[in-house]
């Protein structure tokens, strides 16, 4: 990940003006106007955020979200918009966006929000895990596609590991089971539910075993899944 923000919006004064004020407090920014451009750079790239415009050009900024959610669970997304009544899909589980900005608003203001994200997403694993005994630390080693509870390897299959790994990477975000299939199987291969259900338990399980007061793996009733380190 690099300190660059990523700011999609076809008006080319409105992201000019977010790019000053940004430069302004110290991030570096990028522009993207269409976007159907959008995906391809992030495939290049690795922002620490996104600025993402609702109404664009090609690819609209709902697709977009949804497209950035299921390649890139981690990286925080600001929706700009100018329709309040999308409020509530741009936050709602399926689209996951980190915050929203309705416009017409003050650069002041995009600048205060992407502060206050950026401390809440990147703060939230190291400040829980920091925080913990050496005992109580759960560890992921990417290289050896393993995952260690206090020390102790959980022993995961391929896809557990992938599990945790993606609701790892967003400590409190709830991720639907369709999100999570999406994650676990590359080759979009057909899945039910209880699949996934499944996983989820025997990682439940495995944790159990090494942590059996510990419930880090949270079930949300009828949404979905989410790490949760601590209270």
């Amino acid at each position: 990940m690099n300190d660059t923000i990523l700011i999609v919006e076809d008006e080319p004064k409105i992201a000019r003006l977010i790019a000053d004020y940004l430069s302004k407090s110290g991030y570096a920014s990028d522009h993207i106007d269409h976007g159907n451009a959008v995906m391809e750079w992030l495939a290049e790239q690795a922002p620490m955020l996104v600025l993402l415009d609702l109404m664009l050009p090609g690819t609209d900024g709902l697709t977009l979200c949804r497209q950035i959610r299921e390649r890139y669970p981690a990286l925080p997304v600001i929706m700009l918009t100018a329709r309040v009544e999308e409020v509530d899909r741009l936050l709602g589980l399926e689209l996951g966006a980190d915050d929203y900005i309705c416009k017409p608003f003050s650069p002041r203001e995009v600048v205060a929000r992407v502060k206050a994200v950026l401390r809440r997403t990147q703060g939230a694993a190291a400040g829980a895990e920091s925080e913990l005994s050496e005992e109580e630390r759960l560890v992921l080693d990417e290289d050896g596609w393993r995952a260690l509870a206090g020390g102790h390897d959980l022993g995961l299959t391929a896809v557990e590991f992938q599990l945790l790994k993606v609701m790892m990477q967003s400590p409190g975000r709830i991720f639907s089971r369709d999100q999570l299939m999406d994650h676990m199987y590359r080759d979009h291969r057909i899945v039910s539910e209880r699949t996934v259900d499944s996983h989820v338990k025997k990682l439940r399980r495995k944790i159990a075993d090494i942590w059996p007061e510990r419930d880090i793996i949270r079930s949300v009733y009828g949404v979905g899944y989410k790490y949760q380190p601590e209270e």
